[in-house]
């Protein structure tokens, strides 16, 4: 009896896409078109999966064969994003290591590494913290312990609102 062979992926695509949005348009539909796959037919199925995580960007690892058929997997979002949302925040700091845009707590760091925890490169839920720490750092979040306090944000509203007041404190005669 002869075995059945696995199929072979002709190529194996890496795309992150905003969940239940999907269009043909970058990077999508120039990425699938080139090997022959039925865009249509995958942005129906990727909208389809994905329309509970509406404007999240979700990773998808997408692998074509031979035919012009495929299959995807779905991943998490970024760390990145969950910290963000996390801290509720808009964008990361532009300046890493001297300014803080938000900040989380050693729990929420916990949970995102847990719900991360299958497409980290991490062996325990403690190394996974520490990736998730370190994406931290690097968006100008602050990862606050149980008992610190956080580092007083300066947002632009209150540095203009400052500014302001040290101007009509400088025209009020002494």
């Amino acid at each position: 009896m002869a075995k059945k062979r696995r199929r072979q992926p002709v190529a194996e695509l890496k795309l992150q896409i905003t969940g239940g949005q999907a269009n043909p348009a970058p990077p999508v539909g120039p990425a699938l078109s080139q090997h022959g796959v039925n865009i249509g037919q995958f942005i129906n199925q990727f909208n389809e999966r994905t329309q509970d995580q509406m404007g999240v960007p979700i990773p998808v690892e997408i692998a074509i064969y031979r035919d012009g058929s495929f299959d995807f997997d779905l991943k998490k979002p970024p760390v990145s994003y969950m910290l963000k949302r996390a801290a509720a925040v808009a964008k990361g700091s532009g300046e890493t290591g001297r300014e803080f845009v938000g900040h989380v707590s050693e729990e929420q760091v916990r949970e995102i590494a847990e719900e991360k925890m299958p497409d980290l490169n991490a062996h325990d839920i403690e190394s996974a913290m520490k990736i998730v720490e370190g994406t931290a750092r690097s968006a100008g979040i602050e990862v606050v312990g149980p008992d610190e306090e956080p580092t007083e944000i300066e947002t632009e509203e209150s540095a203009e609102s400052e500014e302001s007041e040290e101007a009509e404190a400088a025209e009020e005669p002494a």
